[in-house]
């Protein structure tokens, strides 16, 4: 019994071993934060910033794991709000309210670091807003609108609960985290992300097993 008890002990703990043994490592978030999925479904979410050239240069990447990423998985994006980020993020939840995130969200990427447009400024915004066809009158509006304050709102208390001072960073249900400083490289946060998936799920699937029957003498 001890055999198999050292076994699966060893099994579960597998990942941490070759997390510590590697050059990709991750962080603990103490307190744990609850997600907001179900059944045994299992949350990622990164943290980023519009502004960021890291978050930038991290995109593609984001996108190709999105792509393939596990059935049991929810992946959700949350703009940060520390220091003075909250005005691009306001801008992507303006976006998001209008239905026209997935349309823009790269592009507005593409224009802070490739076209050095500060869409942080209203006048610069309302330019680049008309340019790309967004009607402006009704993204003010929206900007506006108690959906995007609420939304805005739930940012600021993540990015908070989260202690979230500098991006990209990926979380993973709500206990581990990562990223470049942590994981050695842009390159290695989804390899390290993918091993606290692997994780996780199995820490959810041992919590949700039903206790061994205690044997009768």
């Amino acid at each position: 019994m001890e055999k198999i008890v050292s076994l699966f002990a060893l099994f579960l703990a597998a990942p941490l071993i070759a997390l510590a043994q590697g050059t990709p490592k991750f962080s603990e978030l103490k307190p744990a934060q609850p997600v907001s999925v179900e059944g045994n479904k299992i949350e990622v979410i990164e943290f980023f910033w519009y502004g960021c050239p890291h978050c930038y240069a991290l995109e593609p990447a984001v996108n190709n794991w999105v792509k393939g990423a596990p059935k049991d998985v929810v992946f959700k994006r949350i703009p940060a709000t520390t220091g003075g980020w909250e005005e691009l993020a306001r801008v992507y939840y303006t976006l998001e309210t209008m239905n026209l995130l997935e349309q823009y969200h790269q592009k507005v990427f593409d224009a802070v670091h490739k076209d050095r447009l500060n869409l942080g400024n209203k006048k610069v915004r309302e330019e680049w807003l008309a340019k790309n066809g967004i009607d402006t009158a009704k993204y003010a509006e929206t900007e506006k609108s108690f959906t995007v304050a609420t939304k805005l709102q739930r940012s600021k208390q993540l990015t908070y609960a989260y202690k979230v001072d500098s991006v990209p960073r990926v979380f993973v249900n709500g206990k581990y985290y990562t990223g470049a400083e942590l994981a050695g490289s842009q390159a290695n946060i989804f390899t390290v992300v993918d091993q606290l998936i692997a994780m996780s799920r199995r820490e959810t699937k041992t919590s949700a097993a039903p206790a061994a029957p205690l044997a009768q003498r």
